[in-house]
């Protein structure tokens, strides 16, 4: 019985699931394993603690898998690819290939077929692939000047936003959920935790912006819906490059802040059937994880 690996590794989270050629024997998870912004030294800790507790809880042995597919954020070219492949070698020994985290949230969604998939996690991408294998792709550049819609853009545009509500005299509990998440004395040192170097963790404000939103707090209400209209933006980008508003386009969802926020997928909805009519929308938000675990399987029929 041969047996297979899919991870799929990004900038908060480390997923993995161990399978044989049809069942799913057992699952893992850890921090982040995007090297580029968290250190070859943490991504290899990820990865080992996730595949570690996924082969205990399937009853393998890392020696035992034969194929392992990487979807991994952070991966842009083939360098970055191989540094990854690297660190895996170190744990797993068998055959192991690293793609983008892209490629195994479009597998999951739409198993190799057409279809655009929108991913918001800590960062942000649209990336498709219609029937003739022609691909593109909208956003994901980086949370400096890009990655609309994710958690690190949330985050961001909170601070941005309570300190303009503060200019304008409007009230809203987002201070004191940024006070609390970053461990701050006082709303007054949040001007400066924004501006340090390096930059706070704005991913981890989205908690209680989700919270605050739940309780009808008007700004953080605000904030998820414009998250969900920007994702929607690059969806439409995507799709209108690859199938020029031809007929019905399937779209997924992935990543934590669809699966958090159901203000942020019924904003993603409506903008994105206003932007493309054509636009089929699942309902379900795809695990990218899965799709690493299918490509698994199929690099070893290859």
């Amino acid at each position: 019985m041969a047996i297979f690996l899919g991870i799929d590794g990004g900038g908060s989270k480390t997923s993995c699931l161990i399978g044989d050629e049809t069942s799913v024997l057992g699952s893992g998870s850890a921090g982040g394993s995007n090297f580029v912004r968290a250190g070859e030294a943490q991504a290899k800790e990820s990865l080992a603690a996730a595949i570690r507790q996924a082969c205990m809880i399937a009853n393998v042995k890392p020696s035992e898998i034969v194929s392992t597919c990487a979807g991994m954020a952070g991966v842009v070219s083939s360098e970055t690819a191989d540094t990854v492949r690297r660190i895996l070698a170190e744990i797993v020994p068998g055959e192991s290939e690293v793609v983008g985290d892209n490629a195994i949230a479009l597998e999951a969604a739409f198993g190799g077929g057409p279809g655009v998939i929108v991913i918001a996690g800590t960062g942000s991408i649209a990336y498709g692939q219609n029937a003739a294998g022609e691909t593109a792709r909208a956003g994901g550049w980086g949370f400096a000047v890009s990655d609309e819609g994710s958690g690190q853009w949330i985050g961001r545009t909170a601070v941005s936003s309570l300190l303009r509500a503060q200019d304008e005299g409007r009230e809203t509990s987002l201070p004191r959920i940024v006070t609390e998440h970053w461990k701050l004395n006082s709303p007054a040192q949040i001007v400066l935790a924004a501006n340090s170097t390096p930059p706070p963790d704005f991913a981890a404000l989205v908690p209680g912006v989700l919270a605050a939103a739940d309780s009808g707090d008007f700004l953080a209400r605000e904030i998820l819906t414009s998250a969900g209209r920007e994702l929607a933006q690059l969806a439409a980008i995507v799709a209108r490059r690859l199938f020029a508003g031809n007929g019905s386009v399937p779209v997924a969802m992935v990543g934590g802040v669809f699966s958090n926020s159901a203000l942020v997928r019924q904003s993603f909805y409506n903008h994105l059937r206003s932007e493309f009519p054509g636009a089929v929308l699942q309902a379900e938000v795809v695990e990218p994880v899965r799709g690493a675990l299918r490509l698994a399987r199929k690099r070893l029929d290859r």
